[in-house]
């Protein structure tokens, strides 16, 4: 069993067709066995990039509609969550900083780095950040994490 921790822009790809989309839920298949990780905030990012999608004519409105439905029932059943909490956002100040990230991004990469420590402390596989985010990709990195971009894919 392999661990993932999945950005929004990754995450997004389970419930919206386009490139990489197959290999995502490839990754995903619970015949596959495998831990998928995200932060608490890709709930609203996801959420927003369907909502934008379909204001922006690019998915019909029943599309839409259900995959905010399934996103909405994977989200309470199928991730492991990643809190934000005080530490955590203390974190992500740093590699904002460090980094030159985004905001929301550096809360990913601090929730990514998080849940690969407490991984690692418990002698378990490192995780691999899929983010198809080019400047999260490369601080992930910098920062020491295997990272893979489902557009590659």
């Amino acid at each position: 069993m392999e661990a993932f921790f999945f950005d929004s822009s990754a995450l997004v790809k389970f419930y919206i067709s386009e490139t990489g989309t197959a290999w995502v839920k490839g990754l995903g298949d619970p015949l596959a066995g495998n831990r998928l990780y995200i932060a608490r905030i890709a709930g609203a990012e996801v959420v927003s990039a369907i909502t934008r999608r379909h204001r922006a004519g690019a998915i019909a409105a029943k599309d839409a509609a259900s995959a905010l439905v399934d996103f909405r029932t994977d989200f309470a059943d199928e991730y492991v969550i990643a809190e934000v909490d005080a530490a955590l956002v203390s974190d992500a100040m740093g590699l904002a900083e460090e980094r030159a990230l985004r905001a929301y991004d550096a809360i990913q990469l601090a929730a990514a780095l998080k849940v690969n420590r407490q991984r690692l402390v418990a002698t378990l596989p490192a995780l691999t950040l899929i983010s198809a985010d080019l400047a999260l990709n490369r601080a992930a990195i910098g920062e020491g994490l295997v990272v893979d971009d489902p557009n590659s894919h």
